[in-house]
């Protein structure tokens, strides 16, 4: 029985993943999950956690990406609540950022 609730959380992890590649950094206009500024998204019941980093720790555009985070993630059926913890150690660095994203910015 323990698996299914794990397979479930798994999805709604999953889901998440999918709505967060569709909040962008304001500046560079690309999306979270391949600039790797997601460091974590974990399941609780129906509270979702995000840990999360910026590119610069003075970046003044933080709380326009939040409210972003926080409006799409709070339309997934099944979440309650939302919990975003910004870290910046490590701090982020371009190594974090996909292939893809190295890639667009020439590197």
């Amino acid at each position: 029985m323990a698996a299914e609730p794990k397979a479930q959380k798994e999805r709604l992890r999953e889901k998440v993943m999918a709505v967060l590649r569709e909040c962008y950094d304001p500046e560079l206009r690309l999306n979270i999950v391949d600039l790797g500024l997601i460091y974590g998204v974990e399941v609780d019941r129906s509270t979702v956690k995000i840990t999360m980093t910026l590119t610069s720790p003075a970046c003044p555009l933080y709380p326009q990406m939040r409210a972003e985070i926080e409006q799409k993630v709070m339309q997934i059926p099944g979440v309650k609540d939302i919990e975003i913890e910004l870290v910046f150690d490590p701090p982020w660095s371009i190594d974090k950022a996909s292939e893809d994203v190295r890639a667009l910015m020439g590197l």
